[in-house]
């Protein structure tokens, strides 16, 4: 398969209070990435940079008014004026003629937080996402996902499983998610709800995917489908199990601890570039700080 000509912008989100939600409270806290450069660089990588169509997609949100209204405000502060949001609330509006319209003439789809199992049982399959695809595939089309819409952008999707008992058989749930890039499956909010057993038993569990934490405030730009380059202020961490040389996961029994031997463990920072492909990280070092 080619790599597809589009990019894939996934952010990690901010703090709010539940496990994927977005509660009117945090909406402003939840923004403040735009201010270390996120939504600026989704904007500049865009084919038309400010003057870009973008549609707000705010299906996974459980207010999504507010979030809409919050992304159009941020938008308007980087003099991103020509945007719109697309509330999606059933597989049969995203099927309808006026938002495939809509999603035809954009040239960035943005995904809210909130709840990733919304976003695959309402578009998985549908015209909207075969368009989706289609659009990412082949033309210089941005789709961006931040919290629940970064967790759903990959082929497997984690939807739930507690933290402090991640490592135990059963208890990270996976599914299928949105399928814009392959061999990878994302976590957010990680490092400030302390997911890295989440990510370590679904590596595990599958050691085709690369595991990526998206710590919040953190977000990678994706290009050419492998070329993955860390953007905002915080940390991605990366788990590769290509190399792991035992598990005993489908030995003990449901609910039982899990072993791992031998996981490869990144931390990417700003600048910092990871190839999906070759597996190669490269760290950027910035000019060296003066006493």
């Amino acid at each position: 398969m080619s790599n597809p000509k589009g990019k894939l912008v996934i952010i990690g989100g901010s703090v709010d209070r539940g496990s994927f939600s977005e509660s009117e409270a945090d909406l402003k806290r939840n923004l403040k990435f735009f201010e270390k450069g996120i939504l600026k660089r989704i904007t500049t990588e865009s084919i038309k940079n400010n003057e870009s169509r973008f549609e707000i997609i705010t299906t996974a949100s459980s207010i999504p008014e507010e979030v809409g209204e919050e992304y159009v405000k941020a938008f308007a502060q980087l003099n991103v004026l020509n945007v719109g949001v697309l509330n999606i609330k059933t597989r049969e509006e995203a099927n309808s003629t006026e938002n495939i319209e809509r999603l035809k003439n954009a040239d960035v789809v943005m995904f809210t937080g909130g709840d990733q199992l919304r976003l695959t049982a309402i578009f998985g399959g549908t015209t909207f996402h075969h368009l989706l695809l289609d659009k990412y595939e082949n033309q210089n089309f941005l789709i961006s996902g931040t919290s629940a819409g970064a967790a759903a952008s990959s082929n497997n999707m984690i939807y739930q499983g507690s933290s402090s008992e991640a490592l135990h058989k059963g208890e990270v749930k996976i599914t299928g998610g949105l399928g814009f890039i392959n061999n990878v499956i994302i976590d957010t909010h990680f490092v400030q709800r302390g997911r890295i057993g989440r990510l370590l038993y679904a590596c595990a569990s599958n050691p085709i995917n690369l595991g990526i934490g998206l710590g919040e405030d953190a977000g990678l730009l994706i290009t050419e489908g492998n070329s993955m380059e860390a953007i905002g202020s915080g940390l991605i961490m990366l788990v590769d199990a290509t190399h792991m040389r035992n598990t005993s996961i489908s030995d003990v029994e449901m609910g039982a601890p899990v072993s791992i031997e031998n996981l490869t463990v990144h931390v990417m920072a700003l600048g910092d570039h990871y190839d999906l492909k070759y597996k190669k990280l490269t760290i950027h070092l910035p000019n060296a700080v003066q006493d």
